[in-house]
């Protein structure tokens, strides 16, 4: 911890040490992504015109994630996974092929980007706290969160709780809007637009998301 800092409710230390420097991009895990998505499009035998009715978001944005120039945000992905059938699980990581996780504040796991708009702004990186698990339902991400001027909102199924561990998040659950400071917790229905962005510079969360 930084010396005059005001010391988190809980050991942040601890999941600094446990997510190691997560504010990095993974053009890899991007690329990673955007295969997984396209496999699963064929596999369905879906056009890129069929999923954006599906889905609604346009064909130009379908083809730039498929070819991982551009990192979606978890609401995309949800949206994705719904219209495909498939689990969230399946592309954010591969399929978990075991029924428990434990995880070490040593152990490294995978960061991924997510950015705004066309991909312009880097919006947040996160790290599945679970991908191990095999048929899970609940998706624990640890979350650095960066100041976005205007986010757009997300509207998706499932629910959503979130910590906040580090800095200020910004947080609008349809139209009330919130400022959460470390030890401030939220729960929402995804189905209700929603933004959550650090109140300045970055701050740091832990989210689960339900998303059966």
């Amino acid at each position: 911890m930084k010396p005059g800092k005001p010391k988190p409710p809980i050991d942040v230390d601890y999941f600094e040490d446990l997510t190691g420097e997560i504010s990095k991009e993974s053009e890899a895990d991007c690329v990673q992504i955007g295969e997984r998505i396209n496999r699963l499009r064929q596999d369905k035998g879906l056009s890129l015109s069929e999923l954006s009715q599906l889905t609604g978001f346009d064909e130009q944005m379908l083809t730039a994630i498929e070819a991982g120039s551009l990192c979606p945000q978890l609401g995309t992905l949800i949206k994705l996974s719904k219209a495909l059938d498939s689990a969230l699980q399946r592309l954010i990581h591969s399929e978990g092929k075991h029924f428990y996780a434990i995880t070490r504040r040593n152990e490294s796991k995978e960061v991924t980007r997510s950015t705004t708009g066309r991909g312009r702004h880097s919006a947040y990186t996160y790290m599945s706290m679970a991908p191990e698990v095999k048929g899970r339902h609940m998706e624990p991400l640890m979350v650095t969160l960066e100041k976005i001027e205007d986010p757009a909102p997300s509207v998706h199924d499932g629910e959503e709780f979130i910590y906040v561990l580090e800095g200020r998040v910004a947080l609008t659950i349809g139209s009330a809007h919130f400022e959460l400071q470390p030890g401030d917790s939220a729960y929402y229905l995804s189905t209700t637009p929603h933004q959550v962005a650090a109140a300045e510079a970055q701050a740091k969360i832990l989210a689960v998301i339900y998303s059966a």
